[in-house]
């Protein structure tokens, strides 16, 4: 098992180089922090909202930030109504929880279950499974050109995965206590099995991200909770699912490489380290935001704006980004949201 786990990535100096440059600067963020607490308040807040949209989004849900932010918001006086808003509340649950206590937290069985009990904790059609591991075989499907259903993947069977989860746990916790290898290369490989293995019946997605997170911040990369990771991950999407795919194309066999989705994941991490820097640089929110966030930003200028004066100016950016973007610039307190519904406009902050 431990011979498998490290013989499948190859370290090649390209790897090696960029696991060094998100070193780089790592070492720059713990030795040179001086933002101030609010902003860092208010970016922790924010990413949680991204991040949940972000990675439900990436599993087919369709809330936008603004809808998420207004949704969690009343979700003490308003349960969830759909199974959106039920993804929703369940992982923002969940990854506020991994921010507040990550240094209290040890990788086990008890905890995947547990977390991935919260993750559905809402979910009223997976109040059976959740906090357990899947009982039938699942695959992972999607659509042709067609339309037809097409399996892509075969995930561990039922009846093996518990053994295979007790061995990826038994490594990377062993893995990481004896540090030999680095624990850039350790997590990839965490995520990935639990991936292959698809443990449960569903939120798989969903968890391996929050489970990132938690290693990622246990492992010293304390930007974690202000650069939101699943953001990245949800620019790249395409590339997300190309390189999880040419991955599991080899899984257990003798050719067995995991390079493809080691490169993806590495440059998920130097965009979220670059992302870092430059906010402890500049102490300034605008540098977190993506090219089509920054393109809209630069239209506030003097009159209030609405989405559809947006999409007026901007007809190349597809609407549901414009709200999405427009939710992000809020929670960054850039511009100021004013009015309710379809009168709802847009004004630069003072």
């Amino acid at each position: 098992m431990k011979e498998r786990y490290e013989k499948r990535i190859p370290l090649t100096s390209e790897i090696v180089s960029k696991i060094t440059k998100v070193d780089e600067l790592k070492g720059l963020w713990r030795g040179g922090l001086a933002i101030n607490p609010q902003i860092l308040g208010r970016l922790k807040k924010s990413v949680i909202i991204t991040s949940t949209g972000a990675s439900t989004r990436i599993e087919g849900a369709k809330m936008t930030d603004e809808e998420i932010e207004r949704f969690l918001k009343s979700l003490k006086s308003n349960p969830p109504e759909n199974r959106d808003e039920e993804e929703v509340a369940g992982y923002a649950d969940l990854l506020a929880r991994v921010f507040d206590n990550w240094q209290k937290l040890k990788l086990s069985e008890s905890l995947v279950l547990s977390f991935h009990e919260i993750l559905l904790h809402y979910s009223k059609k997976d109040k059976l499974h959740k906090g357990h591991y899947k009982t039938k075989e699942n695959l992972v499907v999607a659509r042709n050109k067609k339309g037809e259903q097409v399996t892509i993947f075969k995930p561990t069977e039922a009846w093996l995965t518990k053994k295979e989860m007790d061995d990826v746990l038994y490594w990377t916790n062993t893995a990481l206590a004896e540090k030999k290898l680095h624990p850039i290369l350790i997590i990839a490989n965490f995520v990935f099995e639990f991936l292959a293995i698809h443990p449960f019946s569903d939120g798989n997605g969903r968890l391996s991200r929050a489970l990132t997170n938690l290693l990622l911040l246990q492992a010293g990369y304390e930007y974690i909770p202000y650069i939101s990771l699943e953001e990245i991950i949800e620019e790249k999407k395409d590339d997300y699912y190309t390189s999880l795919r040419q991955t599991q194309k080899q899984h257990k066999t003798v050719h067995e490489d995991l390079t493809p989705w080691v490169h993806f994941f590495l440059d998920t991490l130097l965009t979220q380290a670059e992302r870092a820097q430059e906010l402890m640089e500049n102490d300034d929110p605008t540098k977190l935001l993506s090219g089509r966030q920054l393109e809209i930003y630069g239209l506030f200028a003097g009159e209030p704006l609405s989405v559809m004066d947006v999409k007026g100016k901007l007809p190349h950016i597809p609407e549901v980004t414009i709200k999405q973007a427009l939710s992000r610039l809020v929670s960054l307190k850039l511009p100021e949201r004013i009015g309710l519904g379809r009168g709802t406009r847009y004004v630069k902050s003072k």
